[in-house]
Formats: structure tokens, sequence, C-alpha cells
């Protein structure tokens, strides 16, 4: 194999395949990306074999074949190379060694036959619809910062992307929860995508993904079955198994029944949570939130460090209310408001409360209290 590339195409190419693959292997072979240049593409391929990145891109193949090597290494190479370099990968059967090539730079790595690299059977999807990219990226962005790290309740380390009923009809839903927050999200529902399976995408592919849906103008086409999920635009695609197990109810723990509203600038309380939960002991960061008639006081009262108040002007009308929240919670929820004002629904300070934005139940949020 002999192919010429430009550094910042290989680079980016790279680094999608080198971010799948896991630092610390039993196999070897996992720890390199394979590469597979024919015709005048070039595809660079990894997988931690639970999920698959495939880049293809476009190079000057002077001899198509096939190698492996280490993910992470040849994209230190790349990094460090020139911008605008002109990169040449020659591999060699006969010395098992893959020559890395840019101006006066030579590399010699190791390889490892293509032959030993697990590819990632292709399954039958039941359900293939195409996706705008803001849109499939409003749905995990918003619920992402839900997802619990317990791997004991592992059916919950991932985000559930399924069909849901809303007011107006159907709507593809993403649901994130870790038992003290719980995030849903809605999105109009694809053409194709009604029969789609209820799947939990895990958390490192939703992190993977990311990268796939930084283009706005982007179309992705997502296919989905009862084990897997792919992601693909023409050039990139990322195949990942989905967890095995059934996602909770999580319709009995958003609460119907709230009356008290406070509407309160996003942004502003944002700042003011974050400013009180300074002196705020590490171990719980509660704070109490005070309402009164148009007025909100953010206080905290950390017996070893201190303590902190802060009043904010905000629109509500009900009685009296106090109640308590883990600070780094509010401020996740809070940073998820696009828009100015955010709204929370309470009932009582022992009940979970909604947050939605404005008058848009597209994105709600809930987070149960805290005792303080």
């Amino acid at each position: 194999m002999k192919i010429s590339i430009e550094r910042g195409t290989l680079l980016k190419a790279v680094s999608q395949a080198q971010s799948v693959v896991e630092r610390r292997n039993t196999i070897p072979i996992l720890a390199n990306v394979l590469i597979e240049a024919e015709g005048e593409n070039v595809s660079f391929r990894a997988t931690d074999l639970d999920i698959e990145v495939v880049d293809k891109t476009l190079a000057q193949v002077e001899r198509a074949g096939a190698t492996t090597v280490s993910a992470v290494m040849l994209h230190e190479i790349v990094r460090k190379l020139p911008d605008g370099a002109l990169v040449q990968l020659t591999d060699d059967t006969a010395t098992g060694r893959l020559t890395v090539e840019a101006g006066r730079s030579n590399f010699s790595l190791a390889t490892l036959p293509r032959e030993d690299f697990p590819v990632m059977a292709s399954s039958e999807y039941s359900a293939n619809f195409s996706a705008k990219a803001p849109e499939l990226r409003r749905l995990f962005d918003k619920s992402k910062f839900a997802i619990s790290t317990e791997e004991t309740r592992y059916y919950l380390n991932g985000v559930y992307l399924h069909v849901a009923e809303a007011d107006g009809g159907k709507v593809l839903r993403a649901v994130a929860t870790d038992g003290h927050r719980l995030a849903r999200i809605d999105a109009g529902l694809p053409q194709g995508a009604s029969d789609m399976p209820g799947v939990i995408v895990p958390r490192k592919t939703v992190g993977e993904l990311r990268k796939l849906l930084d283009d706005d103008d982007a179309e992705i086409a997502v296919s989905v079955s009862e084990t897997k999920i792919r992601f693909a635009t023409p050039t990139i695609s990322l195949t990942s198994k989905v967890i095995d197990g059934t996602f909770p109810d999580y319709t009995r723990v958003i609460p119907a029944g709230n009356t008290r509203k406070l509407e309160v600038d996003a942004a502003e309380f944002a700042k003011a949570v974050d400013r009180v939960a300074t002196v705020s002991s590490e171990r719980s960061r509660a704070v109490k939130l005070s309402l009164d008639e148009d007025r909100l006081v953010l206080s905290v009262n950390s017996p070893d460090s201190g303590a902190a108040e802060e009043e904010l002007a905000v629109a509500y009308g009900d009685e009296r209310l106090e109640i308590g929240f883990n600070a780094k919670y509010l401020l996740e929820i809070a940073s998820q408001v696009d828009r100015e004002n955010a709204v929370f629904m309470f009932n009582s300070a022992g009940d979970p409360t909604l947050m939605r934005e404005g008058n848009d139940t597209s994105a709600i949020y809930v987070v149960m209290p805290m005792r303080v």
C-alpha cells in the first residue's frame, strides 16, 4: 500500500478513529486503526468491539492495500506535522512496517496484519431514516448531562431514543436520567422512523457522535435495530451496540400537578447559583431557594466555610416556598436553556420540580429536591 494525503484531511480522519480506541487494551489489535486504500479512497476504521467508526476520505492511491497501525501513535505523529504538509504512507509487508513521510520527517511504525482486525457484523436494521444534524445534536446535547454513571444501573448509562406520543402526535424523543434529575427532549418525527424500536444509546457513543453532528447542513442517515444503531454521513459512519436492558417508565417521574410557577432569567439564575455555591461544602453543595412574591433568595449555609445569599427579581405569585437543591444539578439544568426565561414548576419542598424553557414543552427537565 502506498498513498499520499494532505495532513489536515489525515488528521481529521485519524482523530475520529483514535478517540474510539480504548487506551488500555488486552487485545493488541484493538489499539490499531485499519487503513484500507482502494481506487481514489482511503478508509480508516477503528473499534472497541462496542463501537465502530469508519472515516472515508479522498487520497492519491499509488498502490492499493491495507494494514493496521497504532491509532494513538499515528494521530500524535500527524498532529505534530506542519500544516499543509503532504503525508506519504507506505506499507512494507515484508518488514511489517508502515513508513510515514512528510517533508524531512520520516517515521517507521510497527504494524499488525489486517486479517486480525475485527470488523463489526453488519446488522439488519428495522428502521432507516435521515435527520438533520442540528436536530439530532439538540436531542443528545440537551439530555446527555443526566446520563447515570452508576455501573450497577447499566440501563441508565445512556440516552433512551424512541418514538413517543406528544400533544401534537408522534415525536422522536431522547430521555436520560440518573434518578436525581431527568431530561426529556422531543423533535419532529423523521419520515421512516415510526417503526423504530426504542434503544438506549451508550454514553461513549453519544460522545463520539457529537463529532458527526458539528456540520449544521449535514443530513445524517440513521439506522436502528434491536441491538445496534448506526449514524452515517457520506464520509463517516459510526456503528454502535445499544445497551441491552429495559429503560424504566420515566413518565411516572414527571410531575403533572405542579402549580407554583417561577419565571426567571436563565443566565442570571445560573450565575447567581454559581456565586452562592462557592461557599457550600463540596459533599452536599446544597442551595436553598426561598420564594416570596416576585422575589427569590438563593442561600447557602455551610457550617465549615461560611454562608452566602443573593436576591433575584423574578415572576412568582404563589404562596411562600423554601426548597433545596444540589447546586450542580441546578447549574446543569439552567445551562440547557437557549431562551431567556426558565420556568420552574413547584409543588412542595419534598416533591420533584419541573423546569422548561418559556412555554416550550419540547424540552423538559425534572430535578429532585434536597433537604436543607
